[in-house]
C-alpha cells in the first residue's frame, strides 16, 4: 500500500494513554507559545503552534490551502504547522507543551483523560464522519456486517475491539466472520485471499485501483462505529490562556477547507513541490483523497461543528468498546464565536 500508513500512526495513539502519565508535570510550558513576533507592517502576530495527525498528505489540504492564502496572518497570528508521524503521538506534545492545539483521535484523547487524568478537551472535529471502513473488490462486494458472514475479514489489531462492537450492534455473531490480522496492504484483498478488509475509505480504494481491480466500501460509522476523527484538542491550560488563539485558529481553518472545498480538485496540485513533497504518493492519489472526504467533513454546522447528536453518539460508541467518556469532555462555546 502507500509508503507511509497512517493507520501504523493510529496503533500507537490508541495506546496513548500508557504514555502519558506523567506527564502533566510539563504544563507550565504550555505558555510558551504566546510569545510575539514581527508580523504585518500593521502590526504584531501571536505565534501559535498546531500539532497535525500526520504526515503531510490531503487529510490536512485546508490547513495548506489557508496558509498558502495568508487565512491565518488575516487573523493575527504566525502560524508554526507540525507535521505528525508514525513516531509521534499529539496528545504528549500538549503535554509538553510543544504545541497548545492538536489533531487526533477522540477515543485516544478520551482514552488518556480517564486512565491518566490527562486535562483534555475537545473543542472541535474535522471529520463528522470516521473515514475508517470495511473495503471489498466490486466483484465480490460486501455491503453491509451482515454480508461478512462466513467471510474473511482483515482486521488491524488496533481495531479488533471496534469491529466487534460493530458487528454486535448490527446483530453479527463475530463467531461468524473469520476475523485475520491486517498489515495495511490490500495486495491479499486483490489477490482474493481475504474478502474484506479494515482500512480508510479515502484511501485504500485508489491503491486498489492502481492494483487493476474496483473498490467498494461501507462506513463503519454508518454501522455504530459513530466517533469522529482528527477531533481538535487542546489542553485545559491552552483553553484558560489562550482561548482567542484558539479561536482565531478555528476561524482561518475553517476558512480554508470551505475554500479547498469550492473545488477539490484545485489545490492539490499546487502543493506537489511543497507541503506533498516526498509522501511517495501521486497527486492523483491526493486528489482521489481530497474528493472523497468532502461529505465526511462538511457539515450543515460548519465545518468542525460538533452537534449534541453526534457527541453523544460518540460517547456511546466509545461506550461499547469500553472507553467511558462524558459531555463534558467536549467543548462547543468555542464554535460559537467563529
Amino acid at each position: 500500500m502507500n509508503p507511509i500508513s497512517r493507520r501504523q500512526m493510529l496503533i500507537r495513539a490508541s495506546a496513548a494513554g500508557v504514555g502519558l502519565a506523567g506527564l502533566p508535570a510539563f504544563l507550565a510550558a504550555c505558555g510558551g507559545d504566546d510569545s510575539k513576533s514581527s508580523g504585518s507592517s500593521s502590526g504584531t502576530s501571536t505565534k501559535f503552534t498546531m500539532q497535525a495527525a500526520w504526515v503531510n498528505d490531503a487529510e490536512f489540504t485546508g490547513y495548506f490551502v489557508a496558509l498558502t492564502n495568508g487565512y491565518y496572518t488575516d487573523q493575527g497570528l504566525d502560524l508554526n504547522y507540525q507535521s505528525g508521524g508514525p513516531d509521534v503521538i499529539p496528545e504528549s506534545t500538549l503535554l509538553a507543551g510543544t504545541s497548545p492545539l492538536a489533531l487526533t483521535t477522540p477515543d485516544s484523547t478520551i482514552q488518556a483523560i480517564v486512565n491518566d487524568n490527562a486535562p483534555f478537551v475537545i473543542v472541535g472535529a474535522q471529520y463528522q464522519k470516521n473515514p475508517l471502513g470495511v473495503v471489498s473488490l466490486k466483484k465480490n462486494p460486501i455491503n453491509s456486517p451482515a454480508d461478512l458472514v462466513g467471510k474473511t475479514l482483515a482486521v488491524p489489531p488496533s481495531n479488533t475491539v471496534s469491529v466487534e462492537a460493530m458487528l454486535s450492534i448490527s446483530g453479527v455473531n463475530k463467531a461468524d466472520v473469520n476475523i485475520v490480522p491486517y498489515e495495511y496492504d490490500p495486495t491479499p484483498l486483490v489477490k482474493g485471499e481475504i474478502d474484506a478488509s479494515v482500512d480508510f475509505t479515502t484511501n485504500v480504494p485508489f491503491t486498489i485501483q492502481q492494483a487493476g481491480e474496483e473498490a467498494t466500501s461501507f462506513l463503519m460509522y454508518d454501522y455504530g462505529f459513530t466517533i469522529f476523527n482528527d477531533t481538535v484538542v487542546v489542553t485545559k491550560d491552552a483553553l484558560k490562556n489562550n482561548r482567542a488563539e484558539i479561536v482565531k485558529w478555528l476561524r482561518a481553518s475553517r476558512m480554508g477547507w470551505d475554500e479547498n472545498f469550492k473545488d477539490p480538485s484545485k489545490y492539490p496540485p499546487m502543493f506537489t513541490d511543497t507541503y506533498f513533497k516526498g509522501t511517495g504518493r501521486t497527486i492523483e492519489n491526493e486528489l482521489y483523497f481530497n474528493n472523497a472526504q468532502m461529505p465526511l467533513i462538511k457539515s450543515d454546522g460548519g465545518i468542525y461543528s460538533m452537534s449534541e447528536e453526534a457527541i453523544a453518539a460518540n460517547l456511546e460508541a466509545l461506550g461499547a468498546i469500553g472507553i467511558k467518556g462524558t459531555r463534558d469532555m467536549f467543548d462547543t462555546t468555542l464554535l460559537e464565536e467563529i
